[in-house]
């Protein structure tokens, strides 16, 4: 299974900044030291024409240029760097290689993305550009696809997902999240699902299973993207929610089998994670990796009309 990395461009954070960057060379080094059949590749960087599928061209030009403002910069979390823009279009570029990848061999990873609050005009909640929606759109530009699924199971609302793509009706977007967390002005998906506060294994899975048939009658994608965040897992400090480990496997045996059932391709990507132990959170996106990669090797998907 192939998996696209851009750990390596580490953002140069202020001491004491809550963002976990360090997590994913922690998940790189743990699954190169798995038995898992893994191959790491680069993440390619997205060009300003594949970002303006989905971004504002005068956003894109801001970003680059180092012209965002201190609100701006203060909506994203980050400060501007060069960094920062660099891992962010390889975070973009990562996603579009997974959806390629899979189109071909059934299931690939972005060992980081996940963006999900990036608007089409700005940033937030750490979110630059929207991986998703820029790869979704590309599959469709690149006549690989019509129809994509973007099933984003990160604890916090994919608010710039939905806007994004808002009135796309060849993107479904998908949403199960915290009904009480970040964002607090929600977007609307094509389909929300808010959990209460302390939501656990038995729960989440239930409104899973539902969504997920829900989606299928209404909507048949070609390609799902999946955001598999740790962010539900009961040590993270931001999520709110109570899922185990064991529920977080149910929850991805439930996106891959529904997929491999219908012989869907699957891009994944990891999202957030703030476990209080950051161990928890690596841990969570090893087993959703290690899960994906025993699916990568079942017979190629056909041929989507």
């Amino acid at each position: 299974m192939k998996a696209f990395y851009s750990d390596h461009f580490v953002l140069p954070l202020p001491a004491g900044h809550r963002f976990p960057m360090a997590k994913y060379r922690m998940l790189r080094d743990a699954l190169a030291a798995s038995p898992h059949d893994i191959q790491f590749l680069e993440a390619p960087a997205a060009s300003n024409g594949v970002l303006a599928l989905a971004h504002h061209p005068a956003y894109i030009r801001a970003v680059q240029s180092g012209e965002l403002t201190p609100q701006q910069q203060r909506q994203i979390g980050f400060p501007w760097s060069e960094q920062m823009v660099e891992r962010s279009r390889r975070s973009a570029g990562a996603t579009i290689a997974a959806c390629r990848a899979a189109l071909e061999e059934r299931v690939a990873v972005n060992l980081a993305g996940g963006t999900h609050h990036a608007y089409a005009d700005h940033g937030e909640g750490f979110c630059v550009f929207n991986d998703a929606a820029i790869a979704a759109r590309l599959m469709q530009a690149e006549r690989r696809v019509q129809r994509v699924a973007i099933v984003d199971l990160d604890v916090h609302q994919g608010n710039g997902t939905a806007s994004i793509l808002a009135r796309d009706e060849s993107v479904f977007t998908l949403s199960l999240h915290g009904e009480l967390n970040y964002p607090f002005e929600k977007e609307q998906s094509d389909l929300d699902v808010a959990l209460p506060d302390g939501a656990g294994d038995a729960a989440y899975l239930a409104a899973l299973a539902q969504a997920l048939d829900a989606m299928f009658g209404r909507f048949a994608p070609q390609l799902i993207i999946y955001l598999a965040g740790a962010d539900p897992h009961e040590g993270d400090r931001l999520g709110r929610l109570k899922l185990s480990m064991d529920g977080l496997a149910g929850r991805d045996r439930l996106v891959l089998d529904a997929a491999a059932s219908r012989k869907l391709p699957v891009a994944i990507a990891m999202a957030g994670g703030y476990g209080r132990n950051i161990d928890d959170t690596v841990a969570v996106h090893l087993q959703t990796v290690s899960m994906a990669s025993t699916y990568a090797g079942a017979a190629m998907p056909a041929s989507s009309s």
